[in-house]
């Protein structure tokens, strides 16, 4: 009886404390005050916002983006034309769905306005919000176009990286085409698995990388090139969704390894389970290769290189080991600059990294010292490409020199990277580097195909 009148006395409290929270919420006086930089990272949070949201200024400064306060489709559809509007007109005004801490959607009316700094420069952005007593959500909620939709999952599975998948399946191809005609229909193939393969790394990294805590603890600048996808950060998809998406791509990638087997014998089961465990188990316990000074780079490296180069090569010579070294060798130079691509993104994860323990190299040395590092993979694809065509000529064409044109656009990285490896101008060289790795592949290809 005790009981029942302790858990009674229990449900009112917390139903009364849910009521007052609502009655301060919808308060016409209620005014929530919140400024950030440019990619969102909140710098000041007012007492009204504290109300509104529920959050702390010990919870949020320096530690939060404002697109926390949004649903992950919100921010992809429409919160990114308010910013832009906001800074073409001079401020934004309308209604939309916040959520607050736990949860619970609020339909409220924003002014955005870009923040600028003595000089004149745009800094950031602030947000004046206020609750709509008299709107639902569903009244003010923004609505989700198709191609949002779409667009969100080419985030959750990190579309744009595939890149890296494209270019050794590529050259795999090339290089056979040197030995025997191209069988266009198996080409087709080990790229699909390739894909699947790939998105299945993606997403189970995204999982672990959540799981361990460490996509939560990169407080740092740059969408996509940090944290991830960030996509169960952003409430796209949940932890279970991710789970389930890395289980199926990695699933399909086995089906469509079936007929690459038949067609060239049980190497490519080896190359597939090797590619699967590595991928896997970049993040995932007990062995977090990624964590493992240097494990997680070289795993990179030579997976999405000499790996993914003889696979493709071996299908299209029917599993033909006569020329494997060629391949293995094409994929050196592809291999150093994807191992560029991790290296550079792992500069504005730094911090989070090293606090849950990623030992990454970029953590191992810091960020200042490990710029040489950058250099030194870049430096290494382009002096491996020489060296291939000086000494194995009738593989690798003089034509195929022509990728070293690229060479020019690495200067512009390294640069880029050397001035800003601690501060959000970075985001060029992130995106030239994959850039760079894709044109380079690209030039290679043509060279040995076409000489």
């Amino acid at each position: 009886m005790f009981r029942s009148k302790k858990i009674l006395r229990a449900k009112f409290k917390s139903l009364l404390f849910l009521k007052i929270r609502e009655l301060n919420i919808m308060s016409k006086n209620l005014k929530s005050v919140i400024t950030c930089d440019l990619d969102g990272k909140i710098e000041t949070f007012s007492e009204g916002a504290q109300q509104l949201f529920g959050y702390t200024e010990e919870e949020i400064i320096g530690k939060g983006r404002v697109s926390d306060f949004s649903a992950g489709q919100i921010v992809l559809g429409h919160v990114v034309n308010w910013l832009a509007e906001s800074v073409e007109k001079g401020a934004w005004e309308g209604n939309t769905v916040f959520l607050h801490k736990d949860g619970t959607e609020m339909p409220c009316k924003i002014k955005i306005t870009p923040t600028k700094d003595k000089e004149g420069n745009h800094i950031g952005y602030c947000g004046v919000t206020s609750p709509l007593s008299d709107k639902s959500a569903d009244e003010v909620r923004p609505k989700i176009s198709f191609g949002t939709k779409l667009f969100s999952w080419m985030v959750i599975m990190r579309l744009p990286f595939l890149t890296a998948t494209i270019v050794p399946i590529l050259l795999g191809a090339a290089v056979a085409s040197r030995f025997v005609s191209i069988d266009w229909f198996y080409f087709t193939l080990t790229m699909l698995g390739g894909f699947l393969l790939h998105i299945g790394t993606n997403t189970s990294n995204d999982y672990y990388d959540h799981t361990s805590g460490t996509d939560e603890a990169n407080y740092n600048y740059m969408v996509p090139f940090s944290g991830g996808s960030r996509s169960i950060q952003m409430g796209l998809i949940s932890a279970k969704g991710m789970l389930n998406v890395a289980i199926i791509t990695f699933a399909l990638s086995a089906i469509v390894g079936i007929p690459l087997i038949y067609k060239a014998g049980i190497n490519i089961l080896y190359l597939g389970i090797v590619g699967f465990l590595s991928g896997l188990f970049y993040t995932a316990p007990p062995f977090r290769f990624a964590s493992r000074k240097g494990m997680g780079e070289l795993l990179i490296g030579l997976n999405f290189g000499p790996l993914m180069v003889a696979g493709s090569f071996l299908v299209q010579t029917g599993g033909d080991m006569t020329h494997i070294m060629d391949a293995v060798l094409a994929g050196i130079p592809i291999g150093f600059l994807v191992a560029a691509i991790v290296f550079v993104n792992q500069f504005p994860d730094h911090d989070g990294d090293k606090a849950t323990g990623k030992n990454n190299l970029v953590v191992v040395f810091g960020p200042e010292k490990a710029r040489i590092g950058y250099v030194a993979l870049i430096v290494g694809a382009f002096v491996s490409i020489i060296a291939l065509s000086w000494t194995n000529p009738l593989t690798f064409p003089t034509l195929s020199l022509v990728s070293l044109i690229t060479s020019v656009y690495s200067i512009f990285t390294i640069k880029t990277l050397y001035k800003h490896y601690d501060n959000r101008l970075l985001q060029p060289a992130n995106a030239g580097t994959i850039g760079l790795h894709f044109l380079t592949g690209l030039f290679f290809c043509a060279g040995i195909w076409l000489g």
